[in-house]
């Protein structure tokens, strides 16, 4: 006998929205990426680099990478993450749960959040509904959708809200720089390789967030990206034809007692303005806080007046409001507390 539960329904409802994307390069742009001190160690076959066949697709392309991503409009959106599809020189194709192949054009990336939407040439798709990450509550039953490890099509994990507004410090590329994450999901439901890009979806089958993380050697401690941020994004690019972010323009510490005791300043709590490096700028120039009067060590103690927190920085603050929006920043200078108006441009 078959077996029915809500999960199960969820499951059948989503499905058919669910992609696989493939990353290809040609075997030259491969061979051009791999470090020259290590070509020469690598198997080569008259003068190029050899490569499994199971990599290389039918067209002679070489597979690099791949992910998920679901299809949130009938004439073909699809929503994934940013690092899934990061690579300047790359194709990349979709695969759709019906076994049809088509190629991806980049709509947008989001410059702050691992978000990006991609199109293909295809109409009336299957979609699936959009949900609301603000509802969330701890304990909750979510569903992890993707394509795992680039192998296994469609495969379903399910798991519970563990936690909320999580921060973490992800590096999609061993050779390339971390990027930080806020306002993450966190789930126990298992998120592999390959699931990147893929829906976190609640028991009625609407998706409340973007698989995008896993934390190395833990298990059952996955992230993803909330689903209001990229509505924010779909939002914009049907409006402007592009993702807007609002610019500040400061590089920062998030202070606690440590840094406090470290730097000798008179609050635990703030935002630290300091450059990273000595060719570096803490206020970057001709930036909305450089032309509002904001100084290199200044501490950011509030927005708005809320008090920065280390659970709600000033990049969450900023993730509250838009291009053009006028905030009040409290700062504290050698020892005093003003009020700083800047008016957030658009990052580039």
């Amino acid at each position: 006998m078959k077996e029915s539960s809500p999960v199960i329904d969820a499951i059948k409802k989503v499905m058919p929205a669910v992609v696989s994307i493939v990353v290809t390069k040609t075997l030259e742009e491969v061979e051009k990426e791999v470090p020259a001190e290590l070509l020469p160690y690598l198997p080569h076959q008259g003068g190029k680099l050899q490569v499994p066949e199971e990599e290389v697709e039918a067209d002679g392309r070489v597979r690099v990478g791949g992910g998920s991503g679901f299809v949130v409009d009938k004439d073909g959106i699809i929503l994934t993450n940013k690092h899934v599809v990061s690579e300047g020189k790359a194709e990349y194709t979709v695969l759709l749960d019906t076994g049809e192949k088509y190629p991806a054009q980049i709509l947008a990336r989001d410059p702050i959040n691992d978000v990006a939407i991609i199109k293909i040439a295809a109409e009336h798709l299957p979609v699936i509904e959009l949900g609301n990450s603000s509802d969330l509550e701890l304990g909750q039953t979510v569903i992890a959708v993707g394509n795992a490890l680039g192998l296994f099509k469609n495969t379903v994990s399910a798991g519970i809200v563990s936690g909320l507004s999580r921060y973490i410090s992800a590096r999609p590329d061993p050779t390339g720089p971390a990027q930080e994450l806020r306002g993450l999901i966190q789930t126990d439901a298992a998120i592999n390789p390959g699931n990147s890009g893929g829906p976190l979806v609640d028991i009625e089958g609407k998706v409340i967030g973007i698989n995008a993380a896993v934390i190395s050697g833990a298990q059952n401690i996955s992230f993803a990206i909330p689903i209001d941020t990229a509505k924010r994004d779909l939002a914009d690019l049907q409006t402007y034809g592009r993702i807007r972010r609002p610019l500040l323009g400061l590089r920062y510490l998030i202070l606690d007692e440590k840094l406090q005791k470290k730097y000798t300043l008179p609050v635990d709590h703030g935002a630290y303005v300091i450059k990273e490096g000595p060719s570096d700028y803490g206020v970057i120039p001709g930036s909305p806080a450089d032309q509002a009067g904001v100084k290199e060590k200044d501490i950011v103690i509030a927005c708005n007046g809320q008090k920065l927190t280390a659970e709600k920085t000033l990049q969450d603050h900023l993730d509250e409001y838009g291009v053009g929006d006028v905030i009040a920043l409290t700062v504290m200078r050698k020892g005093k507390e003003m009020k700083i108006p800047v008016t957030l441009a658009e990052r580039k």
